[in-house]
């Protein structure tokens, strides 16, 4: 099978988010879709702490990240763990019904949690749309985009992830967002920064 045309699908990038007690947890995720008027499917692995805390709490929303989006975003919801990071400290939101949703994306959509599906490595929720609202006037993001534009990578735990086997060469890899850098990064200077994320050349690994 040429694992390439999966490349071709369509995906748009959300954070989801759901309560963690009385704040919020979230991650982010690209296999979502609507299946009628008013039902939303969306794939979270199970070790996700979001799969966690969407079936405890029985309900979650959508963040519809857009082409602006802060940067920082994706980092810290895709590439993080919630089990031990409060992934909300220092992003701008706005709280409904008692979840977190990204101030800066596309809108938000509410879902109460009405059935799900398990796979043996993802949960398929499907939730009941409860709430929505678009607060930026901004182009939504798609999965190409996240890739083409912003030369990002997916995390193990994504759904639409693949393992890629490639000739040997020097890289290097940021440990926030997981960004390859090819060639050898210590002939940078000091000012650079992962073009994902923002760190600096400290925060990357040899690969």
């Amino acid at each position: 099978m040429d694992i390439n045309i999966l490349k071709n699908l369509s995906y748009g990038v959300y954070v989801v988010s759901t309560p963690n007690g009385a704040k919020s947890t979230g991650c982010v995720a690209n296999s979502l879709m609507q299946i009628t008027y008013d039902t939303i499917a969306v794939s979270i692995n199970h070790k996700n702490f979001t799969n966690e805390c969407i079936k405890k709490y029985k309900k979650f929303a959508i963040s519809i990240l857009g082409v602006e989006t802060d940067e920082n975003v994706i980092p810290v919801f895709g590439f993080q763990t919630g089990h031990d990071t409060d992934k909300f400290a220092g992003i701008k939101t706005i709280k409904v019904d008692g979840i977190d949703i990204i101030e800066n994306s596309v809108g938000y959509i509410i879902c109460e949690l009405i059935d799900l599906m398990e796979t043996e490595t993802h949960t398929l929720f499907l939730g009941r749309i409860t709430d929505g609202k678009i607060l930026h006037n901004q182009i939504p993001m798609t999965y190409a985009y996240y890739h083409s534009v912003k030369n990002g990578t997916s995390p193990e735990n994504a759904p639409t992830y693949i393992e890629e086997k490639t000739e040997a060469k020097l890289a290097y890899r940021c440990r926030i967002c997981g960004y390859i850098y090819e060639g050898d990064i210590t002939k940078e200077p000091d000012t650079y920064v992962c073009p994902v994320c923002k760190k600096g050349k400290e925060f990357f690994d040899k690969i």
